[in-house]
């Protein structure tokens, strides 16, 4: 049994809660938030034993072994370090930091410690998105030459004005760095690294500090090319989350409101039913994008910490996600292509705005 402590007790902590009271192998042991209401809600729906108000008290309990982290994406770094110092284990998710500079400390953090990172990237757990990558290690593909990563969705004002954080530029990002993050991990998952990039992103809707559309096109170290789209203005609810990959032997595209369903699955060398497939791996998601995975990251985090292996997806997977953000917003700020990988860039997030 490994005893949880569950910091942000926010939007997203539900997610985390729930897959750690389901676990047979974790136990809640703590919760903490700087509010002292949401702390308590939380010790009080999900039964943890402690509830702590300040995170640096909180590590100094040796009874917790992993530390897991849904607070503010500008906190992340410097919690994940904190924690990882002090001898736990930590999920963080996503982002893994705001800048490449923060990302290199936490990975000579974690190199340094021995501990292991659990970086969230849950959709890669959905039923259609792990057939999609079944398919590729079977090289049902072909040659890989075209793949699409599209995320429509929809944020009202209310959502950045529910707290003095969300949509800054310190702390959260934009709609790349905050709602397209998922499906960018997913794009590398299955193409590989990025060569190059060239991008545009404006503010349209919202007023805060950052994008809210951004479009960009990748040439791929495989040579490989690639397109993304990704907004939170779709009117007036989130419309999709799609991805679509084309080989010179198969097609397929993963869709839904948050690639929960296979739309199109088409292989030469496959004697499936594409209408079989389409039907057995579907979830219903309904409008929750957050889908099903964390309880598969709780399982996965465990086993990696059991078996002294990296988790399944590490402060690796982490950095090159937020490596393609900053070099789309880098492109966009600079008018031009952008090489990958981005070596130098490591000021911090207002450089990139």
């Amino acid at each position: 049994m490994y005893n949880f402590a569950l910091v942000g007790c926010g939007r997203i902590s539900k997610k985390h809660l729930d897959a750690i009271k389901k676990n047979n192998k974790a136990h809640l042991y703590a919760v903490c938030d700087i509010v002292k209401e949401k702390a308590d809600r939380a010790k009080q729906e999900y039964n943890a034993e402690k509830v702590s108000y300040d995170f640096d008290e909180l590590l100094d309990d040796d009874n917790i072994d992993v530390v897991d982290i849904c607070t503010p994406s500008g906190l992340h770094a410097e919690m994940t370090i904190k924690a990882l110092k002090k001898g736990k284990h930590v999920i963080l998710e996503k982002p893994m930091a705001l800048t490449l500079k923060d990302a290199n400390n936490v990975i000579k953090a974690v190199n340094e410690t021995k501990k292991k990172l659990y970086v969230v990237l849950q959709n890669r757990f959905n039923k259609a998105v792990q057939k999609l990558k079944d398919a590729d290690k079977k090289g049902l593909f072909g040659k890989k030459y075209l793949a699409n990563a599209t995320i429509r969705w929809f944020r009202p004002q209310s959502y950045y004005d529910q707290d003095d954080w969300h949509g800054t530029i310190a702390m959260d990002g934009g709609c790349l760095m905050n709602q397209s993050i998922h499906n960018l991990d997913l794009l590398l998952w299955m193409m590989g690294d990025v060569d190059e990039v060239f991008a545009y992103s404006d503010r349209f809707n919202h007023g805060h500090e950052v994008e809210d559309a951004a479009v960009a096109v990748l040439k791929f170290k495989s040579g490989a090319l690639g397109v993304i789209e990704s907004t939170v203005n779709v009117y007036d609810r989130n419309l999709e989350e799609s991805l679509s990959i084309f080989g010179t032997k198969g097609t397929a595209v993963i869709g839904g409101v948050a690639n929960n369903l296979i739309k199109a699955w088409r292989f030469q060398d496959s004697d499936e039913n594409p209408e079989d497939v389409m039907n057995q791996f579907k979830e219903d998601f309904g409008n929750d994008v957050y889908g099903f995975g964390h309880h598969a990251v709780i399982a996965k985090m465990i086993e990696a910490i059991e078996n002294n292996e990296k988790p399944f997806t590490n402060e690796i997977d982490g950095y090159k996600s937020l490596e393609l953000v900053l070099a789309i917003l880098k492109s966009s700020k600079l008018n031009k292509p952008i090489k990958l990988p981005l070596k130098n860039d490591l000021g911090d997030l207002h450089e990139y705005y």
